[in-house]
């Protein structure tokens, strides 16, 4: 069955970097386009970063366009999110998954190809 785990969160100050981690299993990775979605408490979980099959291509969201870089490694069944100049904003739990929609351009987290999500990553940006 498909099994999205991420990993590498935690706490970073204002202005510090954090690299995120989404190790898969269970479908083959280099047929999906990709993506980072986060839930800040209260609020609904929204888009982040998406990245095409061969890496070639990358969307962000505004918030986080210039700061974030969403990236893969296919062979590692493994997609990135290294995320820089870090604001207290960015606090969330960040998931991945496929986006979908049409040629997975929903940034809708309901959307999303696998319906069963992984435990998410807390980032924590605090001073």
């Amino acid at each position: 069955q498909v099994q999205l785990v991420e990993s590498g969160g935690g706490l970073a100050q204002p202005g510090g970097s954090l690299r995120l981690s989404c190790e898969t299993s269970g479908f083959t990775l280099s047929n999906y386009i990709m993506g980072w979605f986060r839930q800040a408490p209260g609020k609904e979980r929204e888009f982040v970063a998406r990245i095409t099959p061969d890496g070639g291509s990358t969307t962000y969201a505004d918030s986080v366009k210039g700061r974030f870089t969403i990236s893969r490694d296919n062979g590692k069944n493994t997609v990135y999110l290294q995320m820089n100049s870090l604001k207290t904003q960015d606090t969330a739990v960040y998931y991945c998954n496929a986006p979908g929609g049409l040629s997975g351009n929903s940034r809708r987290a309901a959307d999303a190809v696998f319906t069963s999500w992984g435990q998410g990553t807390q980032v924590t940006v605090s001073s």
